[in-house]
């Protein structure tokens, strides 16, 4: 079948809306018809290049939809389902899955590179094969991915807002409550208020924070992390490490979750010097495979007993997490509605990038028009 998908050629050119041919699902693929799709930073990293992918690519990789039909094996949903996409596939038998670390599943290993188990690519055009991202591709109107990047959910979660539990919202919140485990009582700082920092926001607050800094050059950013929850917000790192300090009789924060949409060297310093003894700092956002962006006294990190640790998807196993999380949406303690600030179709979707790259936008949603 034809599917129209915004495709990134080369680093650096604007992207590209395209009508690929797509395969239909194999052993253990099911074909979806994406209704939603959300914009998240990591697709402007691979279209810059600071994040280095095979090419062309299909982008997107936040994305809910309907099945519409399952290949040979496929137990995990049936036609007519829906569900939101887990941009880390899970297989549920690898080591990492089999520990509860489904965020590191051992079939990530191909995100960038955009193909199914065996080299798969479902996606072809005139360039050839074309890669989608995080093995998704949710910037096109369908495609065939594998049954284990897929959450079922219930049929009367909005799916517009259901989407951004895909990659976004659990990296957050995650990054709060699994990687800096956030307890009640404690002062945290989050360094970067986009569409992951303002879930961090809003987990932290339910873990129990009872101080919550927020930091973000951009005034927008720093309102909207008033409203989901935030006790302060702050221009600057270190307007947030004086504030912790004087809330803390001098110590710090306890946890400072790092989720800039570049995290700099001066970032992450900044983040280091905020906490106090014991204190954790959880590095969320990316920079370039090749940055070296973490240069810290060693000293000092074994003196105070600090901690400075990566975390991918928040710690989240998708299977059980994408539900929890929805779950908190439907109950109240959690919102959506509220973080997507406009809606695009795939035909804006460079201006949608626009609005990001500008800070416009908490979070930009592409709607799928079939």
């Amino acid at each position: 079948m034809k599917t129209k998908a915004a495709v990134v050629y080369e680093t650096g050119k604007p992207i590209e809306i395209e009508e690929l041919e797509l395969d239909g699902p194999k052993d253990g693929e099911v074909l979806i018809r994406y209704t939603y799709a959300g914009l998240c930073h990591s697709d402007v990293h691979i279209s810059h290049g600071d994040l280095e992918a095979r090419l062309p690519m299909v982008l997107g990789h936040e994305g809910a939809g309907i099945i519409e039909e399952v290949g040979p094996g496929v137990t995990r949903v049936k036609p007519g389902d829906h569900v939101v996409c887990s941009f880390i596939p899970n297989c549920g038998v690898c080591r990492w899955c089999a520990t509860g670390q489904q965020a590191i599943c051992d079939m990530g290993a191909t995100i960038l590179e955009g193909y199914l188990p065996g080299e798969r690519f479902p996606f072809t055009g005139p360039k050839g094969n074309y890669g989608a991202m995080c093995m998704l591709g949710t910037f096109s109107q369908y495609a065939t991915i594998h049954q284990n990047s897929v959450v079922k959910v219930d049929d009367d979660l909005p799916l517009d807002k259901a989407v951004l539990v895909g990659c976004g919202v659990p990296t957050g919140w995650g990054s709060a409550v699994n990687a800096a485990d956030v307890r009640p009582g404690e002062t945290v700082i989050v360094s970067g208020v986009g569409g992951i920092g303002i879930n961090a926001v809003q987990g932290a607050r339910y873990a129990g924070a009872k101080n919550l800094i927020a930091v973000d050059p951009l005034q927008n950013k720093r309102e909207k992390a008033m409203e989901l929850g935030a006790t302060h917000a702050v221009g600057t790192i270190e307007e947030a490490a004086d504030l912790a300090r004087q809330m803390t009789n001098g110590n710090g924060a306890d946890k400072a979750v790092v989720t800039a949409g570049l995290v700099t060297e001066e970032i992450v310093t900044g983040a280091f010097d905020a906490i106090g003894k014991g204190g954790t700092v959880v590095l969320t956002g990316l920079n370039k495979l090749s940055v070296q962006n973490v240069n810290i006294p060693g000293s000092i990190m074994t003196l105070f007993k600090k901690t400075v640790k990566g975390s991918l998807f928040g710690d989240c196993n998708p299977t059980t997490d994408i539900p929890k999380i929805l779950g908190l949406y439907q109950s109240g303690d959690l919102k959506l509605d509220e973080l997507i600030t406009r809606t695009y179709s795939l035909e804006q979707v460079n201006e949608g990038y626009e609005d990001l790259l500008n800070g416009k936008n908490v979070r930009g949603v592409l709607v799928h028009e079939h």
